[in-house]
């Protein structure tokens, strides 16, 4: 499958009731302007998983492919635990300063928001693993999009509908099918 279908999947997946879907549902009530705040998400996830992709593609050449083989398929074993455990929003992140109006607070926040965060790790793995820079990015910034798109327009209402457990449990298993199908090539 290609590394743009699957980095799409594997993040809009992973993002659902993630701390960064939580601030787009904080940032949407806060700001009532949806537009601003979209276009500040994109903003923000290209620059971030631009980096983290280039990170994916560098990690591919710098450590020998038996190593970085092993490494891959532990992240993503490690991603398939990690994703099952709940997000929470820290406090800090949702605080916002209205001088800096809702592009700039959305982009500033979200990128905050997403060091160190499950799809940003998700990236560099996905990268390490296709050495597929745009597709990787390009799929990864979609599934992104995929899942905080309608947090924003939808509000609080979106996340009580969703079976978050459940979206949480298959990203879970992708990322473990992912693993498996890593080790046996």
């Amino acid at each position: 499958m290609s590394p743009f279908l699957v980095s799409t999947g594997v993040v809009a997946l992973a993002e659902i009731g993630d701390k960064t879907q939580l601030l787009s549902l904080v940032l949407a009530a806060r700001f009532k302007k949806p537009v601003p705040i979209i276009l500040g998400i994109l903003v923000a996830t290209l620059v971030n998983h631009g980096f983290a992709g280039a990170v994916g593609e560098w990690l591919s050449t710098a450590i020998s492919p038996a190593v970085m083989k092993w490494a891959i398929v532990a992240s993503f074993l490690g991603m398939a635990i990690w994703i099952l455990i709940p997000d929470k929003l820290d406090e800090e992140e949702s605080t916002t300063r209205r001088k800096f109006g809702v592009f700039a607070t959305t982009v500033f926040t979200f990128f905050i928001a997403e060091m160190g965060d499950k799809t940003q790790i998700a990236t560099v793995m996905l990268a390490a693993r296709y050495q597929d820079f745009f597709g990787v990015v390009a799929g990864t910034t979609l599934g992104m999009m995929l899942a905080n798109v309608p947090a924003v327009f939808l509000g609080h209402k979106f996340a009580g509908r969703l079976p978050t457990r459940a979206v949480h449990a298959v990203a879970a298993v992708i990322f473990a099918v992912l693993a498996i199908v890593t080790l046996m090539q």
